[in-house]
């Protein structure tokens, strides 16, 4: 990629990473690790059917994923590209995170409505 390709490419990225930061709680929705301060850094923006320039207003195509579990992501994708995996591409069959990181929220939100 050439440099005007990659800082358009940025600048692109960080538009809709703003948002997407903005709208969704900064917790990984795979594995569900929370994070601030300087480790939001390590969130990224993940584009559900794989296609950057589809960036709707609601975020509807994105979702937060840690670096890891984004790489894992687009390492299933490749692979279904590459061998045709029997499976959808967006049939998860991992189990659901056992860390539930807003649990308390409700409980907190009542005691401040009351």
């Amino acid at each position: 990629m050439s440099n005007d390709g990659l800082a358009r490419y940025r600048q692109r990225e960080q538009g809709y990473r703003e948002r997407a930061l903005k709208m969704y709680p900064w917790i990984c929705a795979r594995c569900g690790r929370e994070f601030s301060g300087k480790r939001v850094a390590e969130l990224t923006v993940h584009h559900k059917d794989h296609n950057h320039d589809n960036n709707p207003p609601d975020g509807s195509n994105w979702e937060l994923l840690c670096i890891y579990c984004h790489d894992q992501e687009h390492s299933k994708f490749i692979h279904q590209i590459r061998y045709g995996s029997d499976a959808p591409a967006t049939g998860d069959t991992r189990e659901p995170p056992k860390h539930k990181a807003l649990s308390g929220l409700a409980s907190l939100l009542k005691k401040d409505g009351d």
